[in-house]
Protein backbone atom coordinates (compact mmCIF):
# COMPACT_ATOMS: atom_id res chain seq x y z
CA UNK A 1 0.00 0.00 0.00
CA UNK A 2 1.20 3.59 -1.15
CA UNK A 3 0.32 4.52 2.81
CA UNK A 4 3.59 2.92 3.81
CA UNK A 5 6.02 4.31 1.77
CA UNK A 6 8.81 5.44 3.37
CA UNK A 7 10.49 8.85 2.90
CA UNK A 8 13.32 7.49 1.18
CA UNK A 9 11.19 5.77 -0.91
CA UNK A 10 8.44 8.62 -1.68
CA UNK A 11 11.73 10.57 -2.58
CA UNK A 12 12.43 8.08 -4.98
CA UNK A 13 9.43 9.41 -6.77
CA UNK A 14 9.68 13.20 -6.63
CA UNK A 15 11.13 15.66 -9.50
CA UNK A 16 11.94 18.21 -7.21
CA UNK A 17 11.31 21.42 -9.48
CA UNK A 18 12.23 24.99 -9.79
CA UNK A 19 11.34 26.61 -12.78
CA UNK A 20 10.46 30.10 -12.10
CA UNK A 21 11.78 32.33 -14.36
CA UNK A 22 13.78 34.86 -12.09
CA UNK A 23 15.38 31.52 -10.32
CA UNK A 24 19.02 32.48 -9.27
CA UNK A 25 21.99 29.99 -9.30
CA UNK A 26 22.27 30.16 -5.98
CA UNK A 27 18.70 28.50 -5.84
CA UNK A 28 19.47 25.96 -8.64
CA UNK A 29 22.54 25.01 -6.59
CA UNK A 30 20.43 24.83 -3.44
CA UNK A 31 17.81 22.95 -5.07
CA UNK A 32 20.62 20.51 -6.75
CA UNK A 33 22.17 20.16 -2.99
CA UNK A 34 18.54 19.06 -1.31
CA UNK A 35 17.76 16.62 -4.02
CA UNK A 36 21.05 14.61 -3.42
CA UNK A 37 20.35 14.75 0.06
CA UNK A 38 16.86 13.27 0.07
CA UNK A 39 17.31 11.24 -2.67
CA UNK A 40 14.99 12.96 -5.23
CA UNK A 41 14.89 11.07 -8.85
CA UNK A 42 15.75 14.78 -10.24
CA UNK A 43 16.49 17.99 -10.60
CA UNK A 44 13.67 19.69 -12.95
CA UNK A 45 15.42 23.23 -14.15
CA UNK A 46 14.91 25.55 -16.81
CA UNK A 47 17.23 24.80 -19.88
CA UNK A 48 19.07 27.91 -19.20
CA UNK A 49 20.09 25.90 -15.60
CA UNK A 50 20.72 22.45 -16.99
CA UNK A 51 24.98 22.78 -17.29
CA UNK A 52 24.77 23.73 -13.97
CA UNK A 53 22.18 21.40 -12.05
CA UNK A 54 24.43 18.79 -14.32
CA UNK A 55 27.57 19.49 -12.71
CA UNK A 56 26.30 19.61 -9.64
CA UNK A 57 24.78 16.21 -9.50
CA UNK A 58 27.46 14.61 -11.65
CA UNK A 59 28.60 12.73 -8.26
CA UNK A 60 24.60 11.96 -7.31
CA UNK A 61 21.74 9.75 -8.45
CA UNK A 62 19.56 12.36 -8.73
CA UNK A 63 19.10 13.01 -12.60
CA UNK A 64 19.03 16.35 -14.29
CA UNK A 65 15.66 17.10 -15.80
CA UNK A 66 14.51 19.83 -18.33
CA UNK A 67 11.57 21.79 -20.19
CA UNK A 68 11.30 21.69 -24.12
CA UNK A 69 8.79 23.74 -25.82
CA UNK A 70 7.86 25.08 -22.23
CA UNK A 71 5.26 26.65 -21.08
CA UNK A 72 2.94 26.93 -23.90
CA UNK A 73 4.25 24.05 -26.36
CA UNK A 74 3.47 25.97 -29.10
CA UNK A 75 6.66 26.02 -30.69
CA UNK A 76 7.40 24.48 -33.97
CA UNK A 77 8.89 20.85 -34.10
CA UNK A 78 12.01 21.75 -35.40
CA UNK A 79 12.45 24.22 -32.41
CA UNK A 80 12.02 21.79 -29.69
CA UNK A 81 13.91 19.15 -31.84
CA UNK A 82 16.65 22.03 -31.40
CA UNK A 83 15.80 22.78 -27.76
CA UNK A 84 15.98 18.85 -26.77
CA UNK A 85 19.46 18.47 -28.67
CA UNK A 86 20.93 21.40 -26.96
CA UNK A 87 19.38 20.14 -23.54
CA UNK A 88 20.93 16.35 -24.22
CA UNK A 89 24.38 17.76 -24.68
CA UNK A 90 24.37 20.30 -21.96
CA UNK A 91 24.14 17.53 -19.62
CA UNK A 92 20.03 17.05 -19.35
CA UNK A 93 19.04 13.11 -18.31
CA UNK A 94 15.72 13.50 -18.78
CA UNK A 95 13.44 15.87 -21.07
CA UNK A 96 9.60 17.16 -20.31
CA UNK A 97 7.78 18.37 -23.69
CA UNK A 98 4.63 20.16 -24.11
CA UNK A 99 2.78 18.92 -26.50
CA UNK A 100 1.29 20.85 -29.75
CA UNK A 101 -1.97 21.64 -27.46
CA UNK A 102 -3.84 23.23 -30.23
CA UNK A 103 -3.46 19.96 -32.42
CA UNK A 104 -4.90 17.89 -29.10
CA UNK A 105 -7.97 20.24 -29.15
CA UNK A 106 -8.40 19.58 -32.51
CA UNK A 107 -7.94 16.59 -32.68
CA UNK A 108 -5.02 16.19 -34.96
CA UNK A 109 -3.78 12.72 -34.17
CA UNK A 110 -0.79 12.81 -36.91
CA UNK A 111 0.23 16.41 -35.80
CA UNK A 112 1.04 15.12 -32.43
CA UNK A 113 2.66 11.93 -33.35
CA UNK A 114 5.05 14.03 -35.93
CA UNK A 115 5.37 17.03 -32.78
CA UNK A 116 6.25 14.18 -30.64
CA UNK A 117 8.59 11.35 -32.32
CA UNK A 118 10.58 14.63 -33.42
CA UNK A 119 11.73 14.69 -30.03
CA UNK A 120 11.86 11.42 -28.90
CA UNK A 121 13.69 10.55 -31.66
CA UNK A 122 16.88 12.57 -30.11
CA UNK A 123 16.19 12.35 -26.40
CA UNK A 124 16.54 8.24 -27.24
CA UNK A 125 19.36 8.42 -29.65
CA UNK A 126 21.53 10.34 -26.53
CA UNK A 127 19.99 7.67 -24.35
CA UNK A 128 17.79 10.12 -22.49
CA UNK A 129 14.02 9.34 -21.44
CA UNK A 130 10.88 11.94 -22.30
CA UNK A 131 7.47 12.58 -20.75
CA UNK A 132 5.35 14.37 -22.46
CA UNK A 133 3.29 17.38 -20.99
CA UNK A 134 -0.17 17.20 -22.33
CA UNK A 135 -1.49 19.98 -20.13
CA UNK A 136 -4.77 18.29 -18.88
CA UNK A 137 -5.95 22.30 -17.87
CA UNK A 138 -6.59 22.93 -21.29
CA UNK A 139 -8.11 19.59 -22.68
CA UNK A 140 -11.56 17.82 -22.27
CA UNK A 141 -11.89 13.94 -21.75
CA UNK A 142 -11.30 12.78 -25.34
CA UNK A 143 -8.45 15.25 -26.06
CA UNK A 144 -6.41 13.93 -22.75
CA UNK A 145 -6.92 10.52 -24.04
CA UNK A 146 -5.72 11.21 -27.75
CA UNK A 147 -3.10 13.14 -26.29
CA UNK A 148 -1.71 10.13 -24.01
CA UNK A 149 -2.16 7.64 -27.64
CA UNK A 150 -0.38 9.90 -29.37
CA UNK A 151 2.58 9.68 -26.51
CA UNK A 152 2.34 6.19 -26.32
CA UNK A 153 2.52 5.86 -30.65
CA UNK A 154 5.01 8.28 -30.74
CA UNK A 155 8.09 6.24 -28.68
CA UNK A 156 7.80 8.47 -25.36
CA UNK A 157 8.34 7.21 -21.84
CA UNK A 158 6.01 9.10 -19.90
CA UNK A 159 3.26 11.30 -19.90
CA UNK A 160 2.53 14.37 -17.74
CA UNK A 161 -0.50 15.97 -16.42
CA UNK A 162 0.60 19.61 -16.46
CA UNK A 163 3.07 22.02 -16.61
CA UNK A 164 1.89 23.90 -13.85
CA UNK A 165 1.78 27.70 -15.49
CA UNK A 166 -1.09 27.60 -17.16
CA UNK A 167 -3.93 26.51 -14.87
CA UNK A 168 -4.94 23.79 -12.21
CA UNK A 169 -2.11 20.78 -12.04
CA UNK A 170 -2.40 17.33 -11.70
CA UNK A 171 -6.24 15.83 -10.59
CA UNK A 172 -6.48 12.07 -9.29
CA UNK A 173 -9.16 11.47 -12.00
CA UNK A 174 -6.43 12.83 -14.84
CA UNK A 175 -4.20 10.78 -13.97
CA UNK A 176 -5.76 7.39 -13.22
CA UNK A 177 -7.33 8.30 -17.15
CA UNK A 178 -3.81 8.49 -18.27
CA UNK A 179 -2.95 5.34 -16.36
CA UNK A 180 -6.10 3.69 -18.05
CA UNK A 181 -4.74 5.05 -21.27
CA UNK A 182 -1.11 4.24 -21.80
CA UNK A 183 -1.13 0.91 -19.86
CA UNK A 184 1.30 -0.43 -17.32
CA UNK A 185 4.24 -0.13 -19.51
CA UNK A 186 4.47 3.80 -19.63
CA UNK A 187 5.23 6.33 -16.56
CA UNK A 188 2.63 8.63 -15.54
CA UNK A 189 4.02 11.66 -14.41
CA UNK A 190 1.78 13.78 -12.04
CA UNK A 191 2.61 17.77 -12.03
CA UNK A 192 1.13 20.68 -10.64
CA UNK A 193 -0.35 21.46 -7.23
CA UNK A 194 0.99 18.72 -5.47
CA UNK A 195 2.33 19.74 -1.66
CA UNK A 196 1.58 17.41 0.82
CA UNK A 197 2.54 13.53 1.40
CA UNK A 198 -1.26 13.06 1.16
CA UNK A 199 -1.38 14.87 -2.19
CA UNK A 200 1.45 12.43 -3.44
CA UNK A 201 0.42 9.01 -1.80
CA UNK A 202 -3.48 9.78 -3.69
CA UNK A 203 -1.32 10.76 -7.12
CA UNK A 204 0.53 7.34 -6.94
CA UNK A 205 -2.28 5.17 -5.55
CA UNK A 206 -4.04 6.37 -8.67
CA UNK A 207 -1.48 5.39 -10.81
CA UNK A 208 1.79 7.76 -10.52
CA UNK A 209 5.28 6.65 -11.05
CA UNK A 210 7.05 10.15 -10.96
CA UNK A 211 5.76 13.19 -9.03
CA UNK A 212 6.44 16.82 -10.19
CA UNK A 213 6.58 19.38 -7.51
CA UNK A 214 8.18 22.65 -5.79
CA UNK A 215 7.40 20.97 -2.44
CA UNK A 216 9.43 17.86 -2.41
CA UNK A 217 10.69 18.16 1.07
CA UNK A 218 7.28 19.08 2.90
CA UNK A 219 5.84 16.21 0.81
CA UNK A 220 8.77 13.43 2.17
CA UNK A 221 8.67 14.91 5.51
CA UNK A 222 4.99 15.08 6.10
CA UNK A 223 3.87 18.62 5.94
CA UNK A 224 2.63 21.08 3.49
CA UNK A 225 3.42 23.73 1.71
CA UNK A 226 2.60 26.73 -0.44
CA UNK A 227 5.45 26.95 -2.96
CA UNK A 228 4.75 26.69 -6.26
CA UNK A 229 7.11 26.51 -9.37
Amino acid sequence: MTSSLSPADLAGFIDHTLLKPEASREQILNLCSEADKYGFASVCVTPVWVSTAAAALKDSKSKTCTVIGFPLGATTTATKVFEATKAADDGADELDMVINIAAARAGDRSRLVEDIRAVAEVAHAKDKLLKVIIETCLLDHDAKVLACEASVEAGADFVKTSTGFNGPGATVEDVALMRATVGPDLGVKASGGVRSREDALAMIEAGATRIGASSGIAIVEGGTSSASY
